[in-house]
């Protein structure tokens, strides 16, 4: 006795219909929420306190997706726990893109490995929407204290003074702290580590003479680097710096391969659609491309660089590893 399988096949057919048009009707729904996008205002997590650098690129930022999404972008901070505070906010927020974070080297890159304790999953809690801005650091001395002018001269004096030179930061465990432990491996000096509250009183007691030296966020020292009140010896990023195109890198003055730039850039709850992640970092990257942000951003010696979602979660991935690699050596801790 013969079977047919027509009813089976007809089955199969219908099936692979239904699957299709709901393939269809998801991607249509997906487009239309992008188009749709966003119908309310956005809030924009700053986990640092007002006025510091992460700060400015948020409020630059908000100001232009203010008017080319045309709902407005509401700059909030929430400081605390260098950072991980406002950034658990955003971790735990809805996943519809109404809550971003403007996250940091610090927030996404490096406080995983330096607090024993996080309230977030730094891979797995948000989606990379789009790089902001890159910011070197400077090897930066009070010239009053510190003859040297070269990298190479400084290597030189800071090893023969006794006691240590003393090395300020804006914290345990900040980039600028790290980026002077990642001197002190590639090189073998010994500095005496000053921790404070923040970059401002940090440089204010360099520009005093109360320190010696210090790694700082470029836009934070640029002003006392151009009234003459610190040296600038060298940015600690891997291509020199438009806002001092005379001050060399570390890595061309006999440090190969030394990069510790800060940077920044926001963030999305994880399971945000991907369509709106993408209008987030088209908008972002749009606004990167307009010549009054350009011209801020050298004003206070950021660099631009435009990455796709993709591009930045790998640029993201590769920061996590080297810092938790110089967290490590430097044996820094955050209970």
């Amino acid at each position: 006795m013969r079977l047919s399988c027509q009813p089976r096949l007809g089955l199969t057919r219908t099936l692979a219909s239904i699957g299709l048009g709901l393939a269809v009707s998801f991607t249509a729904a997906g487009g239309a929420m992008a188009q749709a996008y966003p119908t309310k205002p956005i809030r924009m997590i700053v986990p640092f306190s007002a006025g510091g650098t992460t700060d400015i690129f948020a409020r630059l930022m908000a100001e232009h997706l203010t008017k080319s999404l045309g709902q407005t972008v509401i700059v909030e901070n929430k400081a605390g726990a260098g950072g991980n505070s406002g950034a658990d906010t955003v971790a735990k927020a809805e996943p519809d893109g109404y809550t971003i974070v403007m996250g940091t080297v610090g927030t996404h890159a490096i406080n995983g490995a330096l607090y024993a304790k996080m309230p977030y999953d730094t891979a797995k809690d948000f989606v990379p929407v789009a790089f902001v801005a890159g910011v070197p650091n400077v090897l930066e001395v009070n010239p009053q204290k510190v003859k040297a002018k070269t990298v190479q001269e400084f290597i030189a004096e800071a090893k023969a003074a006794k006691p240590p030179l003393t090395m300020a930061s804006s914290g345990n465990g900040t980039s600028i702290h790290l980026s002077g432990e990642m001197f002190k491996q590639a090189t073998g000096v010994e500095l005496t580590h000053v921790p404070y509250r923040g970059s401002g009183p940090a440089v204010n007691d360099l520009v005093g003479g109360q320190v010696d030296v210090m790694f700082d966020n470029l836009p934070s020292s640029i002003g006392q680097i151009r009234a003459g009140a610190l040296r600038a010896i060298a940015v600690t990023s891997a291509q020199r710096s438009p806002a001092l195109p005379d001050v060399p890198t570390i890595a061309e003055s006999g440090v190969p391969g030394f990069d510790a730039s800060s940077w920044f850039g926001l963030f999305a709850p994880a399971g945000t659609p991907k369509a709106i992640v993408d209008k987030l970092n088209a908008e972002v990257n749009k606004a990167l491309e307009d010549p009054a942000v350009k011209q801020r951003y050298a004003e206070v010696g950021a660099d631009i660089r435009i990455m796709s979602p993709p591009e930045f979660a790998a640029f993201q991935k590769a920061e996590m590893e080297k810092w938790a690699q110089v967290v490590k050596l430097s044996g820094a801790k955050v209970e």
